[in-house]
């Protein structure tokens, strides 16, 4: 299997809808406001099978200290083929001059592939956040 990896911004809205979708992830619901949030995303590193978009990883940056790692998927049917590590490899070099690159992993059962890589669990440090949504399904 190729995969192809750019850091173009040259997705579809339908494109990036299915895929936040096919991991049941609440943005793909507002394909509108998560196509304009991840084209004006300090970085963001697309994974193709094909015309077929399979994953990607959105950073969110200050240009010199902190860059954070907000998105991290990649479709079921691809999974277990090196798509993530790669586009997290592909983060560490790019950020490897900032002091700090962060992410919150949402289920703790990704703290070990995270690990991998270096990151570590932030000691005393407790995951916090503010929904601006009414999930009604």
């Amino acid at each position: 299997m190729e995969i192809r990896y750019t850091e173009e911004k040259i997705f579809a809205k339908e494109q990036i809808e299915k895929l936040f979708l096919s991991v049941g992830w609440v943005s793909g619901e507002y394909p509108n406001r998560l196509y304009k949030a991840l084209k004006n995303s300090s970085t963001v590193v697309t994974a193709w099978s094909g015309e077929e978009l399979v994953g990607l990883v959105r950073v969110l940056d200050d240009s010199e200290l902190v860059a954070y790692i907000h998105y991290l998927l990649v479709n079921p049917k691809y999974q277990g083929n090196g798509i993530a590590a790669h586009l997290v490899k592909y983060i560490k070099e790019k950020y490897k001059n900032y002091l700090y690159i962060e992410l919150m992993p949402e289920e703790k059962k990704n703290v070990p592939f995270y690990e991998k890589y270096g990151f570590k669990v932030m000691e005393g440090g407790t995951a916090m956040f503010l929904s601006n949504y009414s999930d009604k399904r």
